[in-house]
């Protein structure tokens, strides 16, 4: 099982380094995202994952496409991970919801933050070409909590009400 780093440990407020032109095409880098993937599959209640979560360093995020598609049906796309190299949010819209929100490093509390409608981001794909993608809903939502994590930041830290997880729930969860 890979293990995902728990909120009290320094690298999750760390703000994470830039990946070179030379790390995009690197064996190294392409281990990390499969340790990424490995470690949201892992998982039956995680979208998405940010490096730093697994002890990287670095600016990058993966989102399961499969388990977005199932979480929100207005997504249409068919790639199994969208990975997203050097993230930077462009655009926002002023519109914002509080939406509910938990994370795979701060294990079993969910709480209330205040998230832009919709954002743009700006990122470099696996092979290194820019890509600019608009998101709304769950995406937009994705995008501003893992461009977050980059920058040392926790859902925790804006939320706006914090819960724990029933035991009963947790077990669920894990299949127990």
């Amino acid at each position: 099982m890979q293990n995902i780093i728990q909120r009290n440990d320094p690298i999750l407020r760390g703000i994470a380094r830039p990946i070179t032109e030379e790390e995009i095409s690197s064996a190294k880098l392409s281990i990390i995202i499969g340790k990424m993937k490995k470690a949201l599959s892992e998982q039956k209640d995680g979208i998405a994952i940010a490096a730093p979560q697994i002890g990287e360093n670095i600016s990058l995020f993966v989102v399961s496409g499969s388990l977005l598609k199932q979480a929100d049906k207005s997504y249409t796309g068919s790639d199994t991970y969208l990975i997203f190299i050097n993230p930077e949010i462009i655009k926002m819209s002023k519109r914002k919801n509080d939406v509910e929100e938990g994370c795979l490093s701060v294990r079993w509390l969910y709480g209330k933050v205040k998230r832009s409608m919709r954002v743009t981001l700006s990122a470099l794909n696996e092979k290194g070409e820019k890509i600019e993608r608009g998101a709304s809903g769950l995406l937009a939502q994705i995008f501003q909590h893992e461009v977050d994590h980059l920058n040392g930041i926790l859902f925790i830290d804006k939320a706006k009400e914090v819960w724990e997880m029933s035991e009963s729930e947790i077990k669920e969860l894990q299949g127990k």
